[in-house]
């Protein structure tokens, strides 16, 4: 079964609306006018027995069956109407039952004029939704300030954004290397006009590839000076999610020295966004542990700075500052004086 999108809907409803609407347009006009012609005022009228009678209801002849059939008709097609498009708003409102794949979930939050967008792995995105072409999304809208509301006009979509609340609704972008604008269609403030973002539709091999980019993590070491350290001997690495007894699989993932290129480790295999305890011990004592909490959601650097600082170095910064601080009190004095 192909799966229709909102586009499709909506597009099919206004597109029989407005066939009907234009019939029925039609048709009245054109009555309208035949009757005006057919009992204009002439000099020699005929007695018509169908003429209406002032005080009396038209029956349209033959014993009312034209009126009765007219009303029928129109009740019929009415009704059809009614059920015809409440089904499809149906459709709208609970697709999943025909959906051919599983739907990929963002949940969407409007907050300080700005959309935020977080997918179920744990990845986050601020101003632009990136979605694969001809699969379903659905999304869950609430804010984190005051009201919104999330809207796609390309895709006819639209959810109010309520503190404390979910409004729930879904899409299909159908064409790879389409952007649409997102909006926000609920005076919020100020900066309401400025509270926009771009849905970006990728193919599916390339929104895989963008997921999967995602937690990239690179962890550099460097001195006191900021100059690189590219020999730190044997050490391990551990990167844990903090709360990994709450997911399936195992979020703890352990790298030697042996993992690294001149002290530098790209790592590219977590699946799954969020915080991370990450613990560095090293074999050389003049390094200590690092201990760090880091928040995984996007690709990201670290850099750790390695050893203390020379003493004499040091002595020279203490020096210098007490020097700046000595003449900054001669400087209030002489202004004291000189007042």
């Amino acid at each position: 079964m192909q799966v229709q999108t909102r586009v499709d809907v909506f597009e099919s409803i206004f597109q029989v609306f407005l066939a009907l609407g234009t019939l029925v347009g039609v048709v009245v006009v054109a009555y309208t006018l035949y009757n005006a012609y057919k009992y204009r005022d002439t000099d020699d009228a005929k007695a018509d027995d169908s003429l209406p009678t002032l005080g009396e209801l038209p029956t349209g002849g033959e014993g009312g069956k034209k009126l009765f059939l007219s009303f029928g008709i129109s009740a019929i097609i009415v009704i059809s109407l009614v059920i015809w498009t409440y089904g499809m708003l149906l459709y709208v409102e609970d697709p999943e039952d025909d959906f051919e794949e599983e739907p990929i979930d963002i949940e969407v939050v409007g907050n300080g004029f700005a959309w935020h967008f977080e997918y179920e792995n744990g990845a986050q995105e601020s101003g632009t939704m990136t979605v694969p072409a001809d699969h379903p999304v659905a999304i869950q809208v609430t804010a984190g300030d005051v009201w919104h509301t999330f809207g796609i006009t390309d895709l006819r979509v639209k959810a109010d954004a309520i503190p404390g609340e979910h409004d729930e609704t879904w899409f299909i972008a159908e064409d790879a290397g389409a952007e649409h604008e997102i909006e926000c269609f609920e005076l919020c403030g100020d900066q309401h006009t400025q509270m926009d973002g771009t849905v970006q539709v990728l193919e599916q091999d390339e929104f895989d590839q963008w997921l999967d980019e995602r937690f990239h993590l690179d962890i550099s070491f460097e001195d006191p000076e900021g100059e690189p350290i590219n020999d730190t001997g044997p050490l391990t690495l551990e990167l844990v999610h903090q709360e990994n007894d709450e997911f399936d699989e195992d979020l703890a993932y352990s790298y030697t020295e042996e993992d690294f290129d001149n002290d530098t480790i790209s790592i590219e295999d977590i699946e799954q966004g969020g915080e991370y305890d990450l613990v560095i011990e090293f074999e050389e004592e003049e390094f200590e542990t690092i201990e760090d909490e880091l928040s995984i959601t996007s690709p990201s650097s670290e850099t750790y700075t390695l050893g203390e600082e020379d003493e004499d170095e040091e002595d020279d910064d203490n020096d210098e500052d007490e020097e700046n601080d000595e003449e900054a009190d001669d400087d209030d004095e002489n202004g004291g004086d000189d007042e």
